[in-house]
């Protein structure tokens, strides 16, 4: 067995990510990314539930995605990382571009049964309930990236642009496998003007849904190229700290 998964029982370091993946409408994708980012191959979204030691605790969170292509390279625009732990919160934004914004997040394994839950501002907008049917092959190491948006808006009540203008935040993850395993289950979107997704990026596939606990080989974290400024603009007011276009952080925006 994996050393990996030889640790000290409890230890959060090992806990599983609950990936879930589905396919939604090119049209539905296009519209949740900035100017500068073109649809990947395939018109993909990513839910990743996750409870990872993060500067010495815990924090449990929701990683959403959508498949993107930058300047010839696909990855993954992040719209956002609901989390439960407020000190992470700021200073990501503020530091990498990183999406964090508060939520509250119960996901638990007994046995082979799996359970997830998201809300934000009172709205419970994923629920998962599944459980464990077969051990899936590891696959070889893989590089992950993942693509976030650093920028200051102007100072100003009246001015529109920015201090510091739109950059791309390259993000780049290696890893490798200790264990993946199939999860059969349902997924529930439910409608939340906070976290769209069952208006936005509705399901068009059946969701693909697995157990990955991940061998963290690697990650580096750099300020790339500059976004068209005024083109970014309609994206800079988001819904609650995340990548959902908005209204200056508050709920939707047409």
């Amino acid at each position: 067995m994996n050393e990996l998964l030889m640790s000290t029982p409890g230890d959060h370091y090992n806990w599983p990510m609950l990936k879930i993946r589905y396919c939604t409408t090119e049209a539905a994708v296009a519209a949740v990314l900035p100017p500068g980012f073109g649809l990947g191959s395939r018109p993909e979204v990513t839910l990743t539930v996750y409870n990872v030691p993060v500067n010495g605790q815990p924090e449990q969170g929701l990683l959403s995605t959508v498949a993107c292509n930058y300047k010839g390279q696909e990855g993954q625009f992040a719209l956002g990382y609901a989390i439960d732990k407020e000190a992470e919160i700021f200073i990501s934004q503020e530091k990498f571009g990183q999406p964090k914004y508060p939520a509250e997040i119960k996901y638990f394994r007994l046995m082979d049964q799996i359970g997830a839950r998201v809300t934000h501002q009172n709205y419970t907008f994923l629920e998962f309930v599944g459980h464990v049917t077969e051990t899936l092959d590891n696959g070889p190491k893989f590089d992950e990236y993942e693509f976030w948006v650093k920028y200051s808006r102007k100072a100003s009540y009246t001015e529109t642009g920015f201090d510091f203008p739109p950059h791309v935040v390259n993000v780049v993850s290696n890893y490798g496998t200790a264990q993946k395993l199939k999860v059969e289950g349902n997924l529930i979107l439910r409608d939340s003007p906070w976290d769209p997704f069952s208006e936005r990026l509705p399901p068009e596939s059946k969701p693909e849904t697995w157990l990955w606990t991940p061998e963290f080989l690697g990650r580096s974290v750099n300020l790339g190229d500059a976004l068209d400024a005024e083109a970014f603009e309609p994206w800079a007011s988001t819904i609650g700290n995340s990548r959902w276009r908005g209204s200056n952080g508050g709920p939707l925006q047409a």
